[in-house]
């Protein structure tokens, strides 16, 4: 009787090997099951689904963006790059909620980031060129700003701008380049040090009161080069105010200007800006110039802040000047990295 009841059981449960391949082929039809046929997959996720068009409408139109509010056209436009880490997020939570509406939806911001940004991650480093431009926001509380000027000075940049130059720590910045460049100029909190004589050294008027920006002729070996050396005005994301820009906005403008007479056709424009090729706030300047790592760089180039860089707010930007690569430089002991470019001089006409 026992030996009956036994098989009985064996012929109902079938063999350990029966069982368990029952069970994985129990486990790999679930999700089609759940997903195929299934009416929740279409009417679940319609909220995540709204926020992904929202995505993709914000990413699409962010110079539609009122400043009126905040500047929060301007704000939207310097982080643009990073609100594709949503796209993910939103990716994730439509496969957990099982939602086929939400898992289509985030295709529109998915191509809309790729559509902006992609191109950057294709490699447009090239070789050549005669001159290696670099520019660094030392920070006016740099506490080794020796070891500051001896490690931009190390990357063989031919012309070099240094922002932010606290006037106590100009002689020491003096004496560490001066091995490496025969020429240099300070004007306020701003200098140019160049293998390149200069001439034709004058502040420029970026409506502050006080100095952050000049302008030198260099005469490098293919001719005469224009080079602007800015630290625009700082902003700040205030709960009360919003993005408040209004002085670095101003102060854009003016350099706009200036560089709209500038006589030459050769120009180099190196600084801080304050701002990404991005934000509208920049267009009087951004609209003449092209920025060599757009041009000529990998990635996004951001140089703030060193410890983690999540926005490329210094710049080296060209008119009549054929970049060729571009990159950031190792952390130095400023809040900013430093930033290079090796450019091509064209023959003048």
């Amino acid at each position: 009787m026992a030996q009956q009841a036994y098989v009985t059981r064996t012929d109902i449960g079938g063999s350990g090997s029966e069982r368990r391949g029952s069970r994985l082929r129990r486990l790999s039809n679930r999700p089609r099951r759940s997903w195929r046929g299934d009416p929740g997959a279409w009417s679940r996720g319609i909220f995540l689904g709204l926020l992904a068009i929202l995505l993709a409408l914000v990413m699409l139109l962010h110079s539609r963006i009122p400043n009126t509010v905040g500047n929060l056209g301007s704000l939207t436009e310097t982080f643009l790059p990073w609100l594709g880490v949503l796209v993910p997020v939103l990716l994730l939570l439509g496969v957990l909620r099982k939602s086929a509406t939400a898992l289509i939806a985030v295709l529109l911001p998915a191509i809309v980031w790729l559509n902006l940004f992609g191109g950057l991650f294709i490699d447009r480093t090239g070789t050549g060129g005669d001159v290696m431009v670099a520019t660094h926001n030392v920070n006016a509380d740099n506490a080794d700003p020796a070891g500051t000027a001896r490690d931009v000075a190390g990357s063989g940049a031919d012309v070099l701008a240094l922002e932010e130059l606290e006037p106590s720590a100009v002689p020491v910045y003096e004496r560490a380049l001066a091995p490496t460049y025969r020429y240099h100029t300070v004007v306020g909190t701003v200098g140019l040090w160049s293998k390149y004589p200069m001439t034709g050294v004058r502040a420029v008027d970026i409506k502050l009161g006080w100095k952050r920006a000049m302008r030198a002729t260099l005469a490098t070996p293919e001719g005469p080069l224009a080079v602007y050396v800015a630290h625009l005005p700082s902003v700040r994301v205030k709960v009360e105010a919003g993005f408040t820009a209004r002085q670095r906005d101003k102060s854009a403008d003016a350099l706009g200007e200036a560089i709209a007479d500038e006589p030459l056709s050769r120009v180099v424009l190196l600084g801080d800006l304050n701002g990404t090729m991005n934000d509208r706030a920049l267009n009087a300047v951004t609209s003449q110039l092209r920025s060599t790592q757009g041009a000529a760089g990998s990635g996004f180039g951001f140089s703030w802040p060193a410890s983690f860089p999540m926005a490329r707010i210094d710049q080296i930007m060209v008119r009549g000047v054929d970049p060729k690569s571009s990159w950031t430089l190792p952390a130095t002991g400023s809040d900013h990295l430093p930033v290079a470019a090796r450019v091509q001089l064209e023959t003048q006409p």
